[in-house]
């Protein structure tokens, strides 16, 4: 396939890969390879130690033995960009260039290593089915991933044309707009009028874009949509449970006719938080800023006296769900640091100790009082 076919391409376009997302910035950074007499290139999609990348010259297979390092978070992914051989057969990749955002999960394996799903992205699309009940928990784990990695998340409640009555749809927008402070929250039914698009069509229109959710969400369906065409393969859901299969089963990179670049992935079963402290403290910025008016600096919002958070939820100001949630994420990600972290495992020890000590001298003090009366 010539450049001229590839989307987006006119002779206005002052740069080839413009539709791919190049700018200034990474002219910038591949100068020196260029001075080397390599081809930049956006990787669209790996597959087994192979990744097909677009360049100026058009689609081409690169090898990518040169850049296999040990590190799971520094193989090529889909959104790379990299500096491939100019020719020869086969062709490799020689090496990549600074990523500016990485959206990255723990892996479900036992050795809790990262994975990275994607890279370089501006926004993180997060696809929920409103064909079965919301789960509130699930979105607050995508939103911290997605916040960690730099990226601007959106919720896009798929499906909405199961929720025919506006009332109720808004109170589930209601739901998610307060489980997501500073996150767009956007409707969408990809049938009848396509309800939403326009919208969804208007954020993902500038920058990299990731379509992430669980298997069943209607991530194909709304790629198709915003792409125009049906470019990838849809599968009904189970009836049961409203879930589906992996239709999408690798990561693929796609250029959108009205600007801007969709990267679609697989659903995701397993959500890990990864090193996401600042994402999980973004998720529940409400309850950090009460934090902040908490009587003692190091609160754990527990029993402490004038602690601001417990205030709020004794008024309705903020849900005890929402706090529960809060502490799971934060456990969650220390577990996973702790695991890399030796200075920080012994610091937890520490206080799981203190905790410990402080619950045995509290019970002792309990039975005394028992005693004396």
């Amino acid at each position: 396939m010539s450049f001229s076919s590839l989307p987006g391409s006119s002779s206005s376009t002052s740069h080839p890969l413009e539709p791919y997302g190049w700018d200034a910035g990474w002219e910038a950074e591949f100068a020196p390879y260029e001075a080397e007499g390599l081809l930049p290139g956006r990787v669209v999609r790996v597959d087994r130690g192979q990744c097909d990348v677009v360049t100026a010259d058009g689609p081409l297979r690169a090898d990518t033995a040169f850049v296999t390092p040990h590190d799971p978070l520094r193989v090529v992914c889909t959104g790379d960009w990299v500096a491939v051989e100019p020719g020869g057969n086969p062709r490799y990749v020689r090496t990549c260039l600074p990523r500016r955002t990485a959206f990255v999960r723990s892996t479900s394996s036992q050795r809790s290593e990262g994975q990275i799903l994607a890279a370089n992205v501006d926004h993180a699309v997060i696809a929920v089915s409103l064909a079965v009940e919301l789960d509130l928990g699930r979105i607050e784990r995508f939103l911290a991933l997605a916040w960690e990695s730099g990226a601007q998340p959106v919720v896009v409640l798929t499906k909405a044309d199961l929720v025919p009555d506006p009332v109720t749809l808004s109170y589930l927008v209601q739901d998610v707009e307060t489980t997501a402070p500073g996150v767009a929250v956007v409707p969408v039914s990809c049938l009848g009028d396509g309800g939403g698009l326009d919208t969804l069509a208007a954020i993902v229109g500038g920058g990299t874009s990731v379509l992430l959710g669980q298997s069943g969400a209607g991530k194909s369906t709304l790629a198709n949509a915003l792409l125009g065409e049906d470019v990838m393969d849809v599968q009904a859901n189970r009836d049961v449970d409203g879930k589906g299969r992996h239709t999408t089963t690798t990561r693929n990179l796609l250029a959108l006719p009205g600007g801007g670049v969709l990267i679609d992935t697989p659903g995701l079963r397993g959500v890990g938080l990864w090193d996401a402290e600042t994402g999980v403290g973004q998720v529940f910025s409400e309850i950090t800023a009460l934090a902040e008016r908490c009587r003692f600096h190091d609160c754990a919002h527990e029993a402490e006296p004038g602690c601001a958070v417990l205030a709020a939820i004794d008024t309705g100001e903020l849900p005890e769900r929402r706090l529960q949630s809060y502490r799971k994420l934060q456990r969650e990600n220390q577990r996973i640091v702790a695991k890399t972290d030796a200075r920080l495992r012994a610091e937890i020890r520490k206080d799981w100790k203190r905790k410990g000590a402080m619950g045995k001298a509290a019970m002792e003090a309990k039975r005394g009082a028992h005693w004396r009366s």
